[in-house]
Order: C-alpha cells, then sequence, then structure tokens
C-alpha cells in the first residue's frame, strides 16, 4: 500500500519531440478558435456546451443522459421514471458544478491543484446529489455507505489492479501533487503536459470513497480552462474520453503500472506508462480542437443555418410551427454580428415591417433569439434542436 508521496514519481512524461509538438500544438489552436465567432455568440456557445459537457461526462460513468434530456431539466422539465429523473438532476448538477467554478478558476489566488480545491470540486458536486446517488459499497465489508461531500475517503480501494493510497496518505499525496502541478511554477508547454499528468496522477491518488472520475474531468476542465484562457470551453476533454473510453481506460491502466526494469526511468512507476498516456491525452485534447475548428468554418454555418430553417420550413424537423425562409437572414446576423436591435428586423429579413415582426416574435417565441429585457437587443440561443444541425456530429441524434 502506497505511503509515501515519492511513490507517484515520475511526476512527468519524457519531454520529446512529439509531446513538445503536441502540446504546442493544442495550445496554439486553441487559442486560434478564441478569435472565430463574435464574443457574445461565444458566450452562449459555451454556455450550451456545458450540457454536451455534462452528457460526456455522464456517459463516461455509465449515465447515458441524452443532451435533450439534460436542457429538459435545466427547465425543471424531469422525466416521470424515478431512475431518468434522478439521471437528469445528476446532469442539471454537473452543469451548475461547471458555473460554480468558473469564477474560481479565473482568480489569480485560486490553487488550482490543491487539495482544497479538489475537494471543492467534489463538495460542489456531492452536496446538490440526491441522496440515491451517494449510496456506496465498501468493498471489503459490503456495508452500505452514503458519500460525504468534499470528504477524503476513509477506507482503502482497489481500482481494477490498481491499490491506491492508504487514507491517511491520501492529503500528503494531494499536497505534493500541488506542489508538483501548481501552474504558477510551470512555464510554455510544461503547463498543458502538466494537465495530462496530473489527470492521471490525481485518479492514481483515487481521494475520495466516489465521484474520483468525475472530479479528475471537472479538475482538468478546470485546469483547461485556467492555462489556455481563450479557446477552452469550445471544446471539452470530456466528448474526447467519452469517445475512446475503452482507450482510455487502456491508457490510466498503462499509466498506473510499476517501473519495468533500468529502461523504464527511474520514479516508482513506468515512465513508458506515463508517457504513452500524457501522449494519449493531448492527442485527444488535439482532435477535439480541430472538430471544433471544423464546426466553426464560418461559410459552412452560414449554409448550416440556412438550412436548418428551410428543414423547418418544409416541417421536416420538428418545432412549434414552420419557419419562414426570411427567418435565416435574423438568425445568421444574431450568429455572425452577436446582437442586433428589434427595429432592424426589416431591413436584415428584406420583410415588410408586419411580416418581420411576426417572424421576429416567433423566433423570440422558440427562444431561438433572446435578450435580456423585453426591448433589448437580441441574440441568438442555441438549444438542442437547433445545434444537432449547426453544429453536426457535437452530440448523438
Amino acid at each position: 500500500m502506497h505511503s509515501d508521496p515519492n511513490q507517484m514519481t515520475p511526476f512527468f512524461p519524457e519531454m520529446g519531440a512529439e509531446l513538445e509538438e503536441l502540446g504546442m500544438d493544442v495550445v496554439q489552436k486553441s487559442s486560434d478558435l478564441g478569435g472565430r465567432l463574435h464574443p457574445i455568440t461565444q458566450q452562449q456557445l459555451v454556455e450550451f456546451l456545458r450540457i454536451t459537457n455534462s452528457y460526456y461526462s455522464n456517459l463516461i460513468e455509465g449515465h447515458n443522459t441524452h443532451p435533450v434530456d439534460i436542457e429538459r431539466a435545466l427547465l425543471k422539465d424531469y422525466s416521470e421514471e424515478p431512475y431518468q429523473r434522478l439521471l437528469q438532476i445528476e446532469a442539471r448538477i454537473h452543469i451548475e458544478v461547471q458555473k460554480r467554478l468558473e469564477p474560481k478558476i479565473f482568480d489569480l489566488n485560486t490553487q488550482i491543484c490543491s487539495a482544497d480545491f479538489i475537494r471543492t470540486i467534489h463538495q460542489l458536486f456531492y452536496e446538490r446529489l440526491p441522496v440515491e446517488l451517494k449510496k456506496i459499497k465498501n468493498q471489503k465489508t459490503g456495508e452500505e455507505l452514503e458519500v460525504i461531500p468534499g470528504e477524503i475517503r476513509a477506507h482503502d480501494v482497489i481500482v481494477g489492479r490498481h491499490l491506491p493510497p492508504k487514507p491517511s496518505a491520501v492529503l500528503p499525496f494531494l499536497d505534493r501533487f500541488n506542489e508538483i502541478y501548481n501552474p504558477q511554477s510551470l512555464s510554455g508547454t510544461q503547463k498543458i503536459v502538466a494537465i495530462a499528468a496530473s489527470h492521471h496522477r490525481l485518479l492514481w491518488i483515487h481521494p475520495f470513497s466516489d465521484g474520483n472520475g468525475r472530479v479528475a474531468r471537472l479538475f482538468s476542465d478546470a485546469y483547461l480552462h485556467h492555462t489556455l484562457k481563450t479557446g477552452y470551453g469550445l471544446w471539452t476533454i470530456s466528448r474526447g474520453l467519452a469517445r475512446h473510453q475503452k482507450d482510455y481506460y487502456s491508457a490510466l491502466t498503462q499509466g498506473d503500472s510499476m517501473r519495468q526494469g533500468d529502461y523504464d526511468g527511474r520514479g516508482n512507476l513506468s515512465q513508458k506508462g506515463l508517457n504513452y498516456f500524457c501522449q494519449f491525452f493531448l492527442k485527444i485534447c488535439l482532435e477535439q480542437v480541430m472538430f471544433t475548428e471544423k464546426l466553426l468554418q464560418l461559410d459552412e454555418l452560414d449554409n448550416r443555418i440556412t438550412g436548418y430553417v428551410e428543414l423547418r420550413r418544409q416541417k421536416m424537423l420538428p418545432g412549434p410551427e414552420p419557419l419562414k425562409s426570411e427567418a435565416a437572414f435574423l438568425l445568421r446576423e444574431a450568429f455572425f454580428r452577436g446582437e442586433f436591435s428589434r427595429g432592424e428586423a426589416p431591413r436584415i429579413s428584406g420583410l415588410k415591417e408586419r411580416t418581420a415582426r411576426k417572424v421576429l416574435t416567433g423566433l423570440v417565441k422558440e427562444k431561438l433569439l433572446v435578450s435580456d429585457t423585453p426591448k433589448g437587443k437580441l441574440r441568438l440561443n442555441i438549444n438542442t434542436n437547433a445545434a444537432a444541425n449547426w453544429f453536426p456530429g457535437l452530440f448523438p441524434e
């Protein structure tokens, strides 16, 4: 049983050319995404992508709550089936936690890798969960336990073939974890590589009785936001990990391996295993950045918005009522310009004032266009129905 934080070595992968290039590509291409959309539209998309991030993170846990049902949960529209209702609540809580964490992420005084911050993630999530989702069984005794929000585990666990540190050693391991991966002590591509390495090592420590995978993904989200500043939020790591779940688990297992002889580093754990995991993790990051880059090709986006309205006009997509073709002009204006005044609707749509007002009212009623006040400027509001067409492949139909 691990009791000395040095048993977590090596802390970093070997920085070869491939890893350096991967890290640089993720940072550069993610940063480039930040300038593709008007800031207002970008924020609306980031808000919507919290739904898909929740969907994929929960999917890794074996909880398949479709984004449509998550969106309903945000509106307090729950399934009558008790278990599905619980999963909707869980997904909604995931989104709420993301929102609660964001001010802390961008606060320069927040120690992202500290035990306090990691425990905060766990506490914010579990204090909101229904009691039915807090129950676990002790692996040795079979006794039913309730997970205490933010509390470090008080019992031994086995994760596959891995034996995490004993309970009394968890906090010393987390203190060492903070010393090593604190982004304020790192520079250049070291920071992005540290996100990959720390994701594995946090799961290796396994600090909580339950919820370690979810906490690790929320932690990595926070670290990516904190480090990349722009771009992250338009893509998320959970989508990539969920789509490659078997490979993800295999890479985690390789990172858990003990050192294999003199050609496998000088730490307690396998250097090759950590190298492999970090390369896998950064490749997933780059894959997701490139996926979003393709989705945000402006000409294609323009075509997809127009195509969506046409399908709605022909009643080939669900909606309260068919849309007029001119609705596309209003949606595109909001998407590319960020917002517009209601009085501009006739000019933008090319319709007479009364007809333009009717089309605009329909889009507002559907909440495809929203504003902060009844007469305020209108901006785009992305929902699951529209997003399935505007951003194909983002989540299952």
